[in-house]
């Protein structure tokens, strides 16, 4: 029970971070150059959809 609550709250963390790290690149990290914020953007969506898999995972209960 509790390793499944735990489960969640890392999905849950792991997708808000990813979400508030693409707005930070996009919207007020302008100092950059374009390729690193595209890779700091790559790296924001990998990590989104890590948690996005992992929340379907634990639906279909495969995890």
């Amino acid at each position: 029970m509790w390793q499944r609550g735990l489960n969640w709250a890392a999905i849950i963390l792991v997708g808000t971070f990813s979400l508030i790290w693409v707005g930070v690149v996009i919207y007020a990290d302008g100092l950059s150059p374009p390729w690193m914020r595209i890779a700091q953007a790559a790296f924001a969506l990998l990590l989104l959809g890590w948690s996005v898999q992992k929340a379907i995972a634990m639906i279909a209960g495969k995890a």
